[in-house]
């Protein structure tokens, strides 16, 4: 116990020793305690000036900062001074900005490592951090997992400050905030929480802050992982925040009363609260003619619909229910499984299997080998299973459209969902055929029933009704007749939400 108390003590004093104010030092000091804390040497320069006959010296790590900076803003005017160098030449008479003193080792080195110049006056025993990081950011593109044909083409980029000045300049308004927050304590990341002050929810923008600025992590290497960390139920299969590309899109949401947060180092953005509508709406329905956009995003949540339950239906089809199908097409069916040795679950398992192991497959080859891959596999690859008597033609048919159907979400995040989905359905329609697929859709719709996203309904504004945001979801209107903003999101719509869950809760209970 005594060896136990001594080491804690010992790890007090080192702390308190750490923390210690470093002044008054020698550079030498200075020099040697910055480099026993940075374990790499290559890693930390430094280099000592005399000028008006006082020693002074900058530290910096050399990958972090901008040397044409350093030399031009700060060396240049601190060597061509004819007046002793001090704290407040350096911070009001040079060519720089959001300097700050600091007296404290720790508080030296996370400035260093964020790239930060800090230059140690001996005389004075003053260190001031100048922000010198080089940003290495790539040029805007189009985006990559967002296919648009009308309207903007521009996507995020990993540079943050690039992304708040695309916001900046899609919305023209004093209400935009753009609130920072850091995020991670071995390696911090700032993250912008982005709302319009008089439009958005209140206690939306308390709940996203509060889930921020409680999250104990080291890191966080995107925002795909933040979502992960803050989203209502982790467990669950569908998205509840939306990562989009599209500044665009961004800004929409933004300005229709949700949340965005915009992760440094991070492509994408989050939108919050959404629901299970939103993944299936795209911007080209806001620049379609509103009968057109209709059109197309019910097609969507439709081609939704196929996709989860159209090689079911035809496994419990052909395992327990022959007497559905027409005769012709039931004579034709026969001829086609005639030679195939396999039940029809397992033959639409491995044909399901296959279309994702191209999919797959051509998601990570280069884009030209994997356009080519992927439709000369699927053909090569189908007609051989058909020929070798592996699957019927018909079957090919139904998987073909069902793949279809997955890749006309706007979301890859629920495509992807929407095709997992497609496996416990096709195991629940073996083994209980149509009993087993209203199985598995009453438990589908009574889990998303389930479902909030911040803390608001999932499906929305279906439940809880809401007559006045189904043209913002399921359909489209003409522009003038469309009300401002979403109002599914109101207070008292969630107080009734909130009210009908306790209530269910209470009967079950009870």
């Amino acid at each position: 116990m005594t060896i136990v108390f001594r080491e804690v003590a010992m790890r007090r004093m080192n702390k308190r020793k750490r923390q210690a104010p470093i002044f008054p030092a020698k550079l030498e000091t200075l020099q040697d305690r910055l480099k026993k804390h940075i374990h790499n040497d290559t890693d930390f320069s430094y280099s000592i000036y005399h000028q008006q006959n006082q020693r002074f010296a900058v530290f910096y790590i050399p990958y972090l900062i901008d040397t044409n900076k350093l030399e031009a803003s700060l060396l240049k005017p601190a060597l061509d001074s004819k007046q002793i160098l001090t704290s407040d030449f350096l911070l009001y008479h040079t060519p720089l900005s959001s300097g700050k003193a600091e007296n404290r080792l720790d508080d030296i080195l996370k400035r260093m490592l964020t790239g930060n110049v800090v230059i140690y006056i001996e005389n004075n025993a003053e260190a001031i951090a100048f922000p010198m990081l080089k940003e290495e950011k790539r040029d805007l593109s189009t985006a990559e997992t967002e296919s648009v044909v009308l309207g903007p083409q521009i996507a995020f980029t990993e540079s943050l400050t690039t992304n708040m000045n695309l916001i900046r300049n899609s919305i023209l308004s004093s209400d935009l905030v753009l609130e920072k927050i850091t995020i991670g304590k071995r390696a911090p990341k700032e993250v912008r929480l982005t709302y319009l002050k008089t439009i958005a929810n209140q206690d939306d923008i308390r709940t996203m802050r509060q889930r921020l600025k409680e999250l104990d992590v080291d890191e966080i290497e995107d925002s795909s992982v933040l979502i992960q960390l803050i989203e209502d139920h982790s467990p669950s299969i569908f998205p509840q925040f939306y990562e989009t590309e599209l500044p665009d899109r961004f800004t929409y949401s933004i300005s229709k009363g949700r949340i965005g947060v915009l992760v440094d180092n991070s492509p994408t953005g989050i939108i919050a609260p959404v629901t299970l509508f939103s993944f299936f709406e795209s911007t080209e329905d806001l620049y379609m003619r509103w009968n057109i956009g209709s059109f197309f995003r019910i097609l969507r949540f439709v081609a939704m619909i196929i996709s989860v339950l159209l090689t079911p239906f035809y496994v419990a089809i052909v395992t327990y229910h022959y007497e559905v199908i027409p005769t012709p097409l039931l004579i034709s069916l026969g001829q086609s499984r005639a030679n195939v040795p396999f039940p029809p679950i397992f033959e639409a398992i491995l044909l399901e299997l296959l279309i994702e192991l191209l999919r797959e497959a051509g998601a990570r080859l280069p884009t030209k080998v994997g356009q080519t891959m992927g439709i000369v596999g699927g053909v090569v690859v189908g007609t051989a299973a058909v020929q070798a008597g592996l699957t019927s033609n018909i079957l090919i048919i139904f998987i073909t459209l069902s793949a279809l159907a997955s890749f006309t979400a706007p979301s890859y995040l629920m495509g992807t969902t929407i095709r997992v989905l497609r496996f416990p359905m096709i195991l629940l329609a073996g083994l209980l055929g149509i009993i087993g697929i209203m199985f598995g859709a009453c438990f589908l719709v009574i889990h998303l029933l389930k479902l909030t996203s911040l803390g608001r309904p999932y499906l929305s504004p279906i439940y809880p009704f809401n007559w006045e945001d189904l043209n913002k979801t399921l359909y489209r209107l003409p522009y003038h007749m469309q009300s401002k903003r979403f109002t599914s999101f109101r207070l008292k719509d969630i107080y009734r939400f909130n009210k009908n869950k306790a209530k269910q809760k209470k009967d079950i209970d009870e």
